[in-house]
């Protein structure tokens, strides 16, 4: 039996200069540099320099020139800065399927070509070469061989036509083991750490580092120092020269090659806040964003096609050079929109972090999510996360990303909102401040928070610490 039923759908879709717009909004100065460059080459309507108000050219269009203008000119942009995008996909997956992202490299070689190039130089014998150049090609970015040299032998007799045996692939490894940087074509951590203490002097330091690493590599991740010392029947002072050197150990020495091959790139901040005797100043970061303009030639094309009866061939020159000048318009439009919004956005950021603008003190910064700043500027949340995303701002006490004056609110024992920052702060200078040797745990520091006002799980607790990245405190243990 057929159902009939009628439905109603309320969709939204983005036009291609929306979702330009879009894009644009998130650009930081440095890519919004060669966005311009990029269309100031692809489109000769586009020109360097002040623009020019409209001309009759412009305004003396025929009637049927009228009929044929371009949609685009119905375009309102702040139809889009309201747009109602969920912010669940305002991360940064905002990147269409075909659009590729490039990481620039300086020129040099790269880390599995500086390790072929001084294995040729060790190994002699052909087939010793061919399967040491097979087991560095195996090696992952942080230098480690993590496959099993039964299969590494398998894949050499199918794909290579090489007939060998783990002892010779173990010969073959122990070469590269030899290798700089020291500790590359390890297979776990442990034996990446003794190929490197194995190439340093033999100092008593190191010889009690590489006994510890060989029998009792657990209680050496773990850090219990006393079953250490028990079972090497060594001193604290031993203990802690051997752990002095093994921390000064790579433990991805793959690592140190990648990084020197990336190009270093320079934070540019897209806004500049100074202190001027107490008052805040703002200023947008233009640095080699040139003005724009409408091409002074196509305004002259226009003014040129002015009455007359027109040939197929002239109308159809008319609609490119109309497509040209309108896309130049509106790419203008974006520019001025997109350094607007900007601006009264970092304003509102600033307004509302005052204090901590004038002072750099971190416990100054207030509670402030995404909704606060949109309601202040009348805009859509889903715009402030696009403004918020890439920026940075340059202030008296160092450069900071817009996300980080970003953070939920934290209830204290008289009621007052404080900012999650101003908590974490406390943690961390708790932690610098206890003793190494009892180091606080979890529930000692939730108490230690209770005792100044801030009532806070011990979950809670754990979260703000693996969110700036530090151990757990049996991980903390130091010998002083």
């Amino acid at each position: 039996m057929l159902k009939q039923t009628l439905q109603q759908r309320l969709l939204q879709k983005l036009s291609p200069q929306q979702i330009q717009l879009m894009k644009m909004l998130q650009l930081p100065t440095l890519e919004l540099e060669q966005r311009i460059k990029e269309e100031l080459e692809e489109n000769p309507a586009l020109d360097e320099g002040e623009e020019q108000t409209s001309s009759d050219g412009e305004e003396n269009f025929s009637k049927e020139e009228h009929e044929e203008k371009n949609s685009r000119d119905e375009f309102d942009f702040n139809e889009y800065i309201n747009d109602e995008t969920p912010s669940y996909k305002l991360q940064s997956n905002n990147h269409s399927a075909g659009e590729q992202k490039h990481t620039p490299y300086t020129l040099g070689s790269t880390f599995t070509e500086r390790l072929l190039s001084q294995i040729g130089l060790r190994i002699k014998d052909e087939k010793q070469l061919l399967i040491a150049k097979y087991i560095i090609g195996n090696l992952d970015d942080s230098g480690y061989l993590r496959r099993e040299l039964f299969n590494i032998v398998d894949d050499l007799a199918f794909s290579q036509n090489i007939n060998t045996n783990e002892k010779e692939l173990l010969t073959a490894l122990k070469e590269i083991q030899n290798l700089e940087p020291a500790g590359v074509g390890a297979r776990d951590l442990k034996e990446c750490l003794l190929i490197q203490l194995k190439k340093k002097s033999r100092t008593i330091s190191i010889k009690t580092a590489e006994v510890i690493l060989e029998k009792c590599f657990e209680q050496f991740t773990k850090k219990h120092y006393s079953k250490i010392a028990k079972k090497l029947d060594i001193d604290d002072k031993a203990i802690k020269d051997a752990f002095a050197e093994i921390v000064k150990l790579n433990p991805k020495p793959g690592n140190s090659l990648i990084e020197s091959t990336k190009s270093i790139q320079h934070i540019i901040p897209d806004f500049i806040i100074n202190d001027d005797d107490g008052k805040l100043v703002l200023e947008l970061n233009q640095r080699n964003v040139p003005p724009l303009k409408i091409s002074p030639s196509y305004v002259e094309m226009i003014k040129g096609f002015e009455g007359g009866k027109k040939s197929q061939r002239d109308k159809e020159a008319i609609l490119f050079v109309k497509q040209k000048v309108d896309s130049a318009k509106w790419f203008i439009d974006a520019i001025k929109q997109r350094q607007n919004t900007l601006m009264v956005t970092m304003q509102a950021i600033m307004n509302f972090q005052e204090k901590f603008f004038l002072s750099g003190d971190e416990t100054q910064l207030k509670p402030m999510i995404l909704k606060d700043i949109a309601e202040l500027v009348d805009m859509d949340i889903s715009t402030i996360s696009r403004v918020a995303n890439s920026k940075h701002v340059s202030t008296p006490y160092g450069t900071f990303l817009l996300k980080y004056f970003f953070s939920e609110s934290l209830a204290t024992d008289s009621g007052e909102e404080v900012s999650t920052r101003q908590v974490k702060t406390i943690l961390k200078e708790a932690i610098g401040e206890e003793d190494k040797r009892k180091p606080l745990t979890d529930e000692k520091l939730m108490i230690l928070l209770k005792d100044k006002g801030y009532k806070i799980a011990r979950r809670t607790v754990a979260k703000y610490r693996e969110q700036m990245n530090i151990p757990v405190a049996r991980l903390r243990k130091q010998l002083v």
